[in-house]
């Protein structure tokens, strides 16, 4: 099956729109809602396209505009890990169906899947400690969120400037793997503070250590579909505050914007993917440092 029939016809798609439908059915005046919330479909398409096709997570579209709605920290957080659990999902499984079709043989994606492994279980238990043990953020979300997107924005950038072209990676050592580790130990803990982190986190290194672009994007995606599935129970089952009418409506759009993600990368280069993540990167931490 060739990667264009893939995004013609994502057959994997049907149980998500099931699963909406019958949330669209049980809720308290449907019609009405799609009068209210229907904006938040557009919303999500545009989350999770920046999303996948960056590594990122959506939160980096949805906390910004969720504080602009007012929402409080943990709905915001909480509302941002629901709709990443439909766009995440989507684009990870759009990756990898990639990855099976064209790049499984690629010398350049060898430690593809022991990538995904070894920051998967460290981002969970990342995530994981932080609300098993109540550990609270440094500060509001808003503040902690312009400077971890300014931090994130002048690194990128560094990247692409400062660091001289060499050979690209293939092999992933056991230094890679410690760092790897603690990279997503970290990126974990963020996550849950955040509900962006781990992917960024690791596409960063990833690209620090000159390993394939597509590849690193495409590994911090399913990483990210992981850990907010993972944690997405702490904001169901122990502490509800998703909105739920919000996740209702962006949840379609980042579907369809999870799967066509990864058209818009193949025709960017590297150098142009990471200067697009790092302005919006910088945009946003400016102007919510300001």
């Amino acid at each position: 099956m060739s990667n264009r029939h893939l995004i013609r016809k994502p057959v994997f798609i049907f149980p998500f729109f099931i699963f909406w439908a019958l949330l669209f059915l049980v809720a308290p005046q449907p019609f009405i809602d799609v009068i209210d919330y229907g904006q938040f479909f557009f919303l999500g398409i545009l989350g999770a396209i920046f999303a996948n096709s960056t590594g990122a997570g959506g939160g980096v579209v949805f906390i910004p505009m969720f504080n602009q709605l007012g929402f409080s920290d943990s709905q915001a957080i909480a509302t941002s890990f629901g709709i990443q659990c439909f766009g995440m999902t989507a684009g990870a499984i759009t990756w990898y169906c990639h990855y099976k079709q064209q790049k499984t043989e690629l010398r350049l994606w060898q430690g593809f899947k022991r990538i995904i492994a070894i920051c998967s279980l460290g981002s969970v238990i990342g995530l994981w400690y932080v609300y098993g043990m109540s550990i609270n953020p440094p500060a509001s979300l808003h503040h902690n969120f312009s400077w971890f997107s300014l931090i994130l924005g002048i690194a990128i950038i560094s990247t692409v400037y400062l660091v001289k072209p060499q050979r690209e990676s293939s092999q992933l050592t056991v230094v890679d793997c410690v760092v790897l580790s603690l990279v997503s130990l970290f990126g974990g803990a963020v996550t849950a503070w955040l509900s962006v982190g781990i992917g960024e986190l690791v596409a960063i290194y990833l690209i620090l250590r000159r390993f394939d672009i597509t590849m690193a994007v495409s590994a911090a995606v399913i990483i990210s579909a992981i850990t907010v599935w993972v944690g997405i129970w702490q904001h169901v089952l122990v502490d509800f505050q998703v909105y739920w009418q919000v996740v209702l409506f962006a949840g379609p759009g980042a579907i369809i914007g999870g799967i066509v993600a990864k058209t818009l990368v193949t025709f960017l280069s590297a150098t142009r993917l990471k200067l697009f993540f790092a302005m919006w990167l910088l945009v946003i931490g400016v102007v919510g440092v300001l």
